[in-house]
C-alpha cells in the first residue's frame, strides 16, 4: 500500500470523476487528489483508515496536514478550528506535549464520503506520567479524497508505563 497514489481524472471513480470535473471548470484546475476517494468501500475505507494511522504516527505536522483541505473544520475536544495553518499550529502543540505518541486507528463504519473510527494512544508528559487517550473521529471527505471535516471526541486515562499496550 502505497502512502501517496497519484489518480489521473481517468483512474478516479464516475462520481468523483464529475465532482472533479465541476471543480476543474469553476477553479481552471483540477485539485490535487488524495487517493483514495469517496465513495468508499470497505477496502478503500480502511486503507484510508490505515494511511491516517500512518500519518499521525509520524509526528510530522506538515505531512499530516497535507491530508486535510485549506480549509477544513475541526473540533479536537473543545477546540474547534478550521484551516492548514491552524492543523499544524495544533499538532506541533500537540505533539511537543505529548511524547512517545503512539496510535492505533480502527474503522468503525463507512457510507459514500464519510468515515467514523475509533482509536486509542498512549503518550507521556515532561513530567513522566502516562495516558491511554482514546475516542471517536467522524470524518468527511472531499471528493478529491482530502478530510474536509473532522469531528474528534477523546477521553484521557492515567496509567503507569508499564501498562502501554501500543509499541
Amino acid at each position: 500500500m502505497s502512502e501517496f497514489i497519484t489518480h489521473t481524472l481517468e483512474t478516479v471513480p464516475q462520481v468523483s470523476r464529475t465532482l472533479l470535473q465541476n471543480t476543474e471548470k469553476q477553479l481552471g484546475f483540477i485539485p490535487i487528489i488524495r487517493a483514495p476517494v469517496p465513495p468508499f468501500t470497505l477496502a478503500t475505507a480502511t486503507e484510508k483508515v490505515q494511511l491516517a494511522e500512518n500519518g499521525w504516527n509520524s509526528k510530522a505536522p506538515e505531512k499530516v496536514a497535507s491530508a486535510y483541505t485549506l480549509d477544513c473544520q475541526w473540533r479536537n475536544r473543545a477546540e474547534i478550528f478550521s484551516g492548514r495553518e491552524r492543523i499544524i499550529e495544533f499538532l506541533s502543540r500537540k505533539w511537543a506535549k505529548e511524547l512517545d505518541y503512539k496510535l492505533k486507528k480502527d474503522l468503525w463504519c463507512f457510507a459514500d464520503n464519510r468515515i467514523a473510527v475509533t482509536f486509542r494512544y498512549e503518550w507521556h508528559d515532561l513530567a513522566g506520567q502516562w495516558y491511554r487517550s482514546y475516542g471517536n473521529e467522524l470524518w468527511e471527505f472531499a471528493a478529491n479524497g482530502l478530510m474536509q471535516r473532522r469531528i474528534a471526541s477523546i477521553n484521557d486515562l492515567s496509567m503507569t508505563e508499564s501498562e502501554r499496550e501500543i509499541f
